[in-house]
């Protein structure tokens, strides 16, 4: 396995500063948010170009650091049609200059229900779905003309939120194009935690040849049944059960380190998921 982190968890700053931060603590790669992580650059809509890329590879390389993945976390149901174009179009411009990054993969969620369903309470989940769908067919033709991956993260309070949507999505939208990043944190909740080996296996069995990057955290619940993110290794996420069914389905695959993670528990987090294995 390859081992990285959303670069943004290391702190908003400078590109050099940046891949410095993520090259010191022995990272191979980062996936990289630039409106999120980056505070030297311009990263709106009609901003990137081939050059802006290049230099930002070539910062990250100069530490040893690769840049696997943008991420672009949009709105893709945003209830306002504009602010969802906006999101859309700067989509696509990742996907186009994805490869001059470096990248082969950029990311998103699939947008929160409960924001959408404020807006326009009379419309049903299912409205939801054909309006995503729409969009992530797009995003796969687009993605289809550079040659890269549309990754799509599945989340509890989210359109795609559970294996069983996110297998659908890959039926309904047949671009093999389109990859899973997969959180096991985002598919475990209070009332299946303790069903986890079967929730994973299912994930697993549905879109296992699919997946494109594995994010990690470690989680508890309080007594409430509300997830908090812990230390990882202290917490209630089966990562042993996890690494393996990953090595079984992608071996070698990138694992990033997402959110809940203090820097000064880089090192044995990373021990933890080895010994995994």
């Amino acid at each position: 396995m390859r081992y990285g982190i959303l670069a943004h968890n290391l702190g908003k700053t400078t590109c050099d500063e940046l891949a410095r931060r993520t090259g010191s603590y022995g990272f191979e790669f980062v996936q990289l948010a630039l409106s999120k992580a980056l505070t030297d650059l311009d990263a709106g809509l009609g901003r990137l170009s081939p050059g802006l890329a290049h230099h930002v590879a070539d910062t990250f390389a100069r530490q040893g650091v690769k840049i696997a993945v943008l991420g672009c976390y949009i709105n893709p149901i945003h209830p306002n049609m504009e602010e969802r174009r906006h999101g859309i179009e700067r989509f696509k411009e990742h996907l186009r200059y994805a490869r001059d990054f470096g990248a082969s993969v950029v990311a998103t969620e699939t947008g929160t229900i409960r924001t959408y369903l404020e807006a326009y309470p009379h419309h049903k989940e299912e409205d939801l779905w054909k309006q995503l769908r729409i969009v992530v067919e797009e995003l796969a033709e687009e993605a289809e003309k550079w040659g890269v991956t549309v990754g799509i993260e599945p989340s509890g309070t989210e359109v795609i939120h559970s294996a069983d949507l996110m297998h659908r999505m890959l039926e309904e939208v047949p671009s093999t194009n389109i990859g899973v990043v997969l959180d096991p944190c985002h598919l475990l909740q209070a009332h299946n935690i303790d069903r986890q080996h079967e929730v994973l296996q299912h994930a697993f069995r549905q879109f296992g040849h699919r997946i494109v990057l594995a994010h990690v955290k470690d989680m508890d619940f309080t007594p409430e049944g509300k997830k908090k993110y812990v230390r990882m290794g202290t917490g209630c996420v089966d990562y042993p059960f996890f690494m393996q069914l990953l090595q079984q389905y992608k071996p070698y695959s990138n694992v990033s380190f997402e959110g809940g993670i203090e820097p000064e528990d880089i090192p044995a987090s990373i021990a933890h998921l080895k010994s995994c294995l």
